[in-house]
């Protein structure tokens, strides 16, 4: 049963694969067998995850730093890819950031930058490595949507509706793709620990146990291992059958009755 879930002889994209929840995607994909490409704008970072990974699991990492939101370097790094590797396998649209502001004082910029980041860079990444997933066999589409992108987030409203765009992109390419036995699916993490937001919330004050007791059934804020390893389940052969779905990991909703209970 277990054999579905061997990445062996598979060669994967992982776009914002040098830090937060992409360094841990790659770290357990390439823990499950699969040779890596990291892709991100700042080299330094894919070098020093790329040699962590090498030291940890054996398998072979290259780095291309990349801007997602510029096609003809997107191009590039799949055209590396398969240059360095021979094929491409299971591509990680990781690559994301959000903006902070309410709609009536969000520059133009601002919107126009967040919706190339979270929802255009997906799609030019998917339109360079498409050709190739398809001679695959087995290939695999596994985009990072977000929760913002299922019940929005005020003061995120470009992030929020790009998410939801990534989405819905994710349903249509896969019907359009699934004739040639390429899988697309998405995985929308809740509110995730990864350093960069520890940081962010120690400096703000910000008490996300305490919101995360509320928000969510869990009670507690993700970690991106397990944002990792629904995203692996996904680019696998394990999820053969599934495609064009969106896997929320948030700890599920949060509800208020009017007694308490255990």
């Amino acid at each position: 049963m277990l054999e579905g879930f061997d990445l062996s002889g598979r060669v994967a994209i992982v776009t914002g694969g040098g830090t937060g929840i992409g360094k841990e995607i790659a770290r357990l994909l390439a823990q499950r067998g699969a040779d890596l490409v990291l892709a991100a704008r700042k080299a330094e970072a894919l070098e020093a995850t790329a040699e962590e990974l090498r030291a940890e699991t054996g398998r072979d990492v290259l780095c291309v730093p990349t801007d997602a939101t510029d096609p003809e370097q997107v191009q590039a790094l799949v055209d590396k890819t398969v240059e360095h590797f021979g094929h491409l396998d299971i591509l990680i649209n990781n690559a994301g950031k959000s903006s902070f502001s309410g709609f009536s004082k969000m520059p133009p910029a601002m919107w126009d930058k967040d919706i190339q980041l979270n929802l255009n860079a997906a799609f030019y990444c998917s339109h360079a490595a498409i050709p190739h997933l398809k001679k695959s066999g087995h290939g695999a589409i596994v985009n990072i949507s977000s929760q913002a992108g299922i019940t929005g987030t005020p003061g995120c409203g470009a992030y929020s509706a790009a998410k939801a765009g990534l989405q819905m992109f994710t349903r249509v390419a896969a019907s359009e793709w699934g004739g040639s036995n390429v899988r697309v699916n998405a995985v929308a993490p809740g509110m995730t620990a990864t350093e960069l937001a520890q940081k962010g919330w120690a400096k703000t004050g910000f008490d996300a146990l305490g919101a995360a007791k509320t928000a969510f059934a869990l009670g507690r804020p993700g970690k991106p291992e397990e944002v990792a390893q629904a995203v692996a389940f996904l680019a696998s052969d394990a999820a053969s059958y599934i495609t064009g779905e969106t896997l929320a990991v948030s700890g599920g909703p949060g509800a208020k009755g009017m007694i308490d209970v255990d």
